[in-house]
């Protein structure tokens, strides 16, 4: 009898449930987003895009990840990880992890506290704005009209949430709850504390070539950042962010292989970076090879590879900071060619000088490539001289070379760092008077100077004419940048890169 008396009762408060639905929908959305993140975020995207929601796996599955966090911080259990979660851009981390999941976690729990951080205070700002905007929104308080923001702790940067409780005698009482602090990565956050620490793209990839900008990184969330939870054992982290760099800030938290720290890891690609995924039976949800087809076509990720280079997209794209084949350049992608072609097909032309100061054995070479754009838009490495000269001799060549080139040749001349540099760029400059020649001061790192060459050597656009000197230049392609020298990719990606530049590249006439 018990039994069904009980089963009775489950079925009379289904049906009170279900009538109550049919005469107020609201509380059917209210009880699906409660229920669900993904629901939320697909009920609630109209307030922050226009675009119209494009669902997948990924999405499903991070929110799944955030749904089974908040609600052990809720229950006030010990935490079992922290996560950290590698994803390419472009793929709604920010909306979902920043925006939505704060917003979604107050209309349950609206006593939580959360501290969220970037690479800069813009960005932060921004994600905050965005959900602040949210919860204001005509959509979100036709649902929740009891979650509103403090009046007199409003801003982007830290606002409070008020929320509705209904006493037994049917009066109101509005409470202060939880609230947002929003931060970049390196300031302050004494007086601060929140039950969930949320980082989103500690570090940007002009911060990740700069060592002293990794360590600022590293430095803010193991010791700043993680001192201000509301309770050390419950409260949890939450890192996402596109890999950047083998020491960045969630490679350096997972190179120390510590139990309580749970890895996703999903690369937006999976024919060269297959191995990334992790846990690897991710892999099953991918189609065609992709992490998402709508947001990440194969068209999109070949235009990200050709503006990212090839070390840019292994770490923003394949979550790996190394290049898949190990090195940059696929030297077999070069296609040799016996004799020149005609020049009605030749497009510009840069003949780039990098050039060395001593001439001991040991030292760095004197190199300077020449290098044509074709009209087809392919490019041909016509010649490359090479060697370890005096002052006087090497001015003497470069100036032999030049006048051999013709005043159609466009000459560029590497300017090293320092004054002694700056005088020696100028006199090869003057002592190529009468010809087009320019100082060259290259900025940023030498591999992402080469990045964009690589990509073009390992698509297999670039030729190059039959001579001696080819071995050596495939050979310190084929080992850079680990190579012993390097001075040979570094002219010929100087070339590529004045080719490429429509501003001082010049059409041959």
């Amino acid at each position: 009898m018990l039994e069904v008396a009980t089963k009775m009762r489950r079925t009379a408060t289904k049906k009170r449930l279900f009538d109550q639905g049919l005469e107020n929908p609201v509380l059917v959305i209210r009880e699906l987003n409660n229920r669900s993140l993904y629901h939320f975020l697909q009920y609630l995207w109209p307030t922050i895009s226009p675009l119209e929601f494009e669902g997948n796996w990924h999405i499903e599955l991070l929110c799944r990840e955030l749904e089974q966090m908040a609600e052990r911080v809720a229950r006030r259990e010990p935490r079992p990880y922290d996560l950290i979660v590698n994803v390419p851009p472009g793929t709604t981390k920010t909306i979902t992890t920043s925006i939505m999941f704060p917003a979604w976690c107050w209309t349950k729990w609206p006593w939580m506290r959360f501290i969220c951080g970037s690479y800069s205070k813009d960005l932060a700002l921004q994600s905050a704005e965005y959900c602040r905007d949210l919860i204001r929104s005509e959509l979100f308080q036709n649902i929740y009209p009891d979650i509103n923001i403090k009046e007199d702790k409003d801003t982007k940067s830290n606002f409070a949430i008020t929320y509705k409780i209904v006493n037994d005698d049917g009066s109101v009482r509005i409470k202060v709850g939880g609230n947002r602090y929003s931060t970049s990565v390196g300031s302050t956050l004494t007086g601060f504390h929140g039950d969930f620490l949320i980082v989103d793209d500690p570090l940007n990839p002009e911060q990740s070539v700069s060592e002293t900008e990794l360590a600022t990184a590293n430095r803010w969330c193991e010791t700043t950042l993680s001192t201000r939870k509301t309770n050390k054992v419950v409260s949890p982290t939450v890192y996402i962010m596109q890999r950047l760099h083998e020491d960045d800030p969630t490679g350096h938290l997972l190179a120390k292989k510590k139990k309580n720290v749970k890895h996703i890891c999903l690369p937006g690609e999976i024919r060269d970076y297959a191995k990334m995924v992790n846990p690897p039976e991710l892999i099953k949800f991918y189609k065609n090879d992709l992490l998402d087809i709508h947001r990440l076509p194969w068209e999109a990720l070949e235009d990200m590879e050709a503006d990212l280079g090839q070390y840019g997209y292994a770490g923003q794209v394949g979550q790996s900071p190394t290049p898949p084949a190990g090195g940059m350049f696929h030297t077999d992608s070069i296609i040799l060619i016996p004799i020149m072609p005609n020049p009605i097909n030749i497009e510009f032309s840069v003949r780039y000088w990098d050039k060395a100061g001593t001439t001991t054995k040991k030292s760095d070479y004197t190199v300077g490539v020449l290098m044509h754009k074709l009209k087809n838009r392919k490019w041909l490495i016509q010649d490359v001289k090479r060697g370890r000269w005096s002052s006087d001799e090497r001015e003497t060549i470069i100036k032999a070379v030049t006048e051999a080139d013709g005043t159609g040749v466009h000459v560029w001349v590497e300017q090293e760092p320092g004054s002694s540099g700056l005088e020696s760029v100028q006199g090869t400059i003057s002592n190529l008077a009468g010809f087009s020649a320019r100082p060259d001061k290259p900025s940023g790192e030498k591999t992402n100077r080469a990045d964009p060459f690589s990509v073009q050597v390992n698509n297999g656009s670039v030729q190059m004419l039959e001579a001696a000197w080819n071995h050596n230049f495939i050979e310190e392609l084929k080992y850079y940048p680990k190579g012993t020298h390097d001075d040979q990719v570094d002219a010929a990606s100087g070339a590529f890169n004045k080719l490429t530049s429509k501003r001082v590249a010049r059409r041959i006439t």
